[in-house]
């Protein structure tokens, strides 16, 4: 059938609006993605020895590689300890301050101010606070009668530490998400609940949290896409050590491109770190699609 004029029109100006946003996604996204995979298949250059085309070598040598093990069970722990931590911290911080508290603008802003701050100046803080014997952590350990440690120097507590500081600078800002839906809840609803003589409890397990859910994903993908981004903050703190034990796959990936100058091997993690990422994410749309509920 042909085309109006008008219907024609509208087609190019949609085109028209959609070209930008398109552009940016194919110069910024799709192609670089594609080039990450195409550089993956080649071996590490140099002026003697030029770069070949190698297949899936690179990705063979990643299997035998025992950092590489060390850093993606690492980051499976990390994301074990802050995703569910800094989920439901940021719900309880919401409902609190979603209430008529007094000050409660500036307990907003207590709870908001970690976000805010850059990523060096946290790390800068935090190693204040780690710091053994003059830190202020060991100077509170130490009123109590305990010895110092050395928090980010020993591999059995530097993970925990970095993920406590990861959970205190995130929280406030998944807040804000939930905070926001919070207030969209029809005031109807919990009128209701205590016409009914629901517990406070009940009333969230049932009624709050399902309504929430759309957050919920939401908040839950960019705690792992930031689970598996952290790169500032060790570089200030640890430098992925002692002995990997803090090292995760993107600074992993870091050292690899800038300290050894491997650019293709670090195109291997990366496309492993993209394809984790991916399954992550559509396992969280499959896994949440029933429960999600939308107004």
């Amino acid at each position: 059938m042909h085309q109006s004029p008008s219907n024609a029109m509208r087609h190019v100006y949609g085109w028209l609006l959609l070209t930008p946003a398109a552009i940016l996604l194919i110069a910024f996204t799709h192609f670089p993605t594609l080039a990450t995979i195409y550089e993956s298949s080649f071996s590490k250059g140099n002026l003697i020895r030029p770069s070949r085309f190698i297949g899936i070598t690179n990705y063979e040598s990643m299997l035998e590689d025992p950092i590489f093990w060390k850093v993606l069970i690492n980051n499976f722990w990390f994301a074990v300890g802050t995703i569910p931590a800094s989920v439901a911290l940021a719900i309880a911080m919401a409902l609190l301050v979603n209430r008529a508290l007094p000050g409660r603008p500036f307990l907003r802003l207590a709870y908001f101010t970690p976000t805010i701050l850059p990523m060096i100046a946290v790390a800068n803080i935090w190693l204040f606070f780690y710091s053994p014997d003059i830190g202020l952590i060991d100077q509170i350990l130490g009123w109590f009668g305990f010895p110092g440690h050395n928090w980010l120097g020993d591999p059995a507590t530097v993970l925990p530490a970095i993920i406590v500081m990861t959970i205190w600078k995130e929280a406030g800002f998944f807040m804000i998400f939930y905070l926001a839906a919070l207030q969209n809840l029809p005031p109807e609803l919990e009128e209701a609940a205590k016409l009914e003589g629901a517990s406070r409890w009940y009333y969230f397990r049932r009624v709050i949290f399902p309504l929430l859910m759309p957050t919920t994903l939401f908040v839950l993908i960019n705690a792992v896409l930031n689970s598996f981004k952290l790169v500032d903050h060790l570089f200030v703190l640890t430098k992925g050590g002692p002995n990997n034990a803090s090292n995760l796959l993107l600074y992993y990936i870091y050292e690899n491109a800038f300290s050894y100058f491997d650019t293709n091997y670090a195109a291997t993690l990366t496309v492993v770190l993209l394809a984790i990422l991916a399954v992550v994410a559509l396992a969280q749309f499959f896994l949440f699609d029933r429960r999600i509920h939308y107004r």
